[in-house]
């Protein structure tokens, strides 16, 4: 079934009002994919928790803030919030949703460590194949750190300058794959360097800083491009807004475009800074404890040389 048309898209978001930051907060809409799947994840993480909790098991608080409030609280509010609402209207407010489906939001399901949880509370048959899927060929390749540098980076380009963008203004349903596919992306890049759950992909700390460091170019770049592009993206998607109601209001679509560019570059920057400072954190805290287990194993060795000097 082919999504809705150009004409019913437009006659549907007329009678928007004018953007503004309080529009985040108030101009809510039921979007049932993103609703969906909210409830879904973030029910499924809690019941995971009142399990171990039940039997006795510790599970760190902080990891559940990161996923259900964080993580999917971040991918509902982008999604069904006024970036939601308005991310048809203006390419400035979709770039802030994208900003946070591809990274923020699988930053933060990563640190909640959901494999992890899944491992320690699904009964024996899932357990063995959700080991086996994470131990796949198949998951192997997809988490190869090269590939996942590759497939992140080159898929805001693939975005922005080929037909996929026009395509998710024109159709809900690949308007609602772009998002899901923004989530994706990030977590196939983001998990094996940021999160604690045993998934393939990982590599040393130094790779991980090294990887980090080379996406803060790409969105600087990007975003650069975007910003100097004399051609519109979404083309005359955004013009033809200006035909209606919301016209009066509407900036001039170059403007914010430009907009749109400034938010790719300044926050991919920001939020990669951010991952950064939470990996050297992760780094640090693993060389302590490493040198915490390397004291024992030292102090042990000392204590059976005193009982075997006795015992000589």
């Amino acid at each position: 079934m082919p999504g809705p048309s150009l004409n019913v898209v437009m006659e549907a978001s007329a009678a928007l009002p004018e953007f503004t930051l309080g529009r985040v907060f108030t101009a809510w809409s039921l979007a049932p994919v993103p609703f969906v799947v909210t409830v879904w994840a973030a029910g499924l993480y809690l019941l995971g928790v009142r399990a171990l909790r039940r039997r006795g098991d510790h599970w760190p608080v902080g990891r559940t803030v990161a996923f259900v409030v964080v993580g999917m609280g971040s991918f509902y509010l982008a999604t069904a919030s006024g970036l939601g609402t308005y991310d048809l209207t203006l390419l400035s407010v979709h770039m802030v949703q994208h900003m946070i489906l591809s990274m923020l939001v699988p930053l933060a399901l990563a640190l909640g460590a959901p494999v992890t949880l899944a491992l320690r509370t699904l009964p024996p048959g899932p357990r063995r194949w959700l080991l086996a899927v994470l131990h796949s060929r198949v998951a192997r390749v997809l988490s190869f750190p090269p590939l996942t540098l590759l497939l992140y980076v080159v898929s805001p380009w693939a975005l922005y300058f080929s037909g996929w963008y026009d395509a998710s203004l024109h159709s809900a349903y690949v308007h609602e794959a772009m998002h899901v596919h923004l989530v994706m992306v990030g977590a196939l890049f983001f998990w094996p360097l940021m999160g604690i759950d045993p998934v393939p992909g990982r590599v040393g700390y130094p790779a991980r800083m090294m990887l980090v460091v080379l996406t803060l170019p790409f969105h600087a770049f990007l975003g650069v491009t975007i910003m100097g592009q004399s051609e519109l993206i979404g083309h005359d998607w955004y013009p033809s807004l200006h035909d209606g109601p919301m016209g009066a209001w509407l900036p001039d679509p170059y403007d914010d475009q430009h907009l749109a560019g400034g938010i790719l570059w300044g926050t991919g920057d920001l939020i990669g800074l951010v991952f950064f400072a939470v990996l050297f954190t992760q780094w640090v805290r693993s060389s302590m404890r490493e040198a915490e287990r390397e004291d024992r194993r030292l102090d042990l060795m000392e204590a059976r040389q005193r009982v075997a000097g006795r015992d000589g």
